[in-house]
């Protein structure tokens, strides 16, 4: 009998968890944290003039390279789904499988992020030479942390798995957590890079 998910409320119960209810409050503080940051960094670059609004030493974005990285992203939240599935069927070595994948693909994302961060301050990039190197460190830097933080979510939820003893609740903030990460992404990515 499948005993990951301990603390689920039943069928036909429709509550909400603590967890899941307070994170979802912290997500639409984030959303709007997000939304205040890409309005700032849309408001200063139009108000910029043609050339002020570069990197030093004609740098570009890497916007080709950050393309993959947020491939491999939006990976991890599609296995994460695949994990919730199996959790919901019992499946629960299959799920831990796959909640372990979603969390590799997501540290992954991290990692590449931080070789692209190493690659502009080796060029001279940094949040003191151009408007639009300390609006990029800030808000990527932002996500970055958000995302490690989901992150240790996600593995102490694959390490409770992995012992049986997975509260539903903690589960599903995390869950939600990581979903947040991943959909506010793509938006950062097509505006701050293009």
């Amino acid at each position: 009998m499948p005993m990951a998910l301990v603390g689920e409320p039943p069928k036909r119960r429709a509550a909400v968890p603590s967890g899941v209810l307070g994170m979802l409050l912290f997500v639409a503080a984030e959303v709007m944290f997000f939304a205040g940051l890409i309005s700032a960094f849309t408001i200063t670059r139009a108000g910029a003039p043609p050339l002020a609004w570069s990197l030093p030493g004609g740098v570009v974005l890497p916007a080709v390279e950050t393309a993959f990285n947020s491939i491999v992203l939006m990976m991890s939240g599609v296995v994460l789904v695949v994990a919730h599935w199996r959790l919901r069927r019992g499946e629960d070595a299959k799920a831990a499988r796959a909640l372990l994948a979603a969390t590799i693909l997501g540290a992954a994302f991290v990692l590449l992020q931080g070789r692209e961060w190493w690659g502009l301050l080796s060029r001279g990039v940094t949040m003191q030479t151009s408007t639009l190197g300390a609006f990029f460190y800030l808000i990527v830097g932002t996500h970055a942390l958000h995302a490690v933080c989901a992150i240790v979510g996600l593995g102490v939820a694959w390490w409770k798995l992995r012992r049986g003893a997975l509260p539903a609740g903690f589960f599903y903030t995390a869950e939600t957590f990581w979903y947040f990460v991943v959909a506010i992404w793509p938006v950062i990515y097509f505006r701050v890079y293009f």
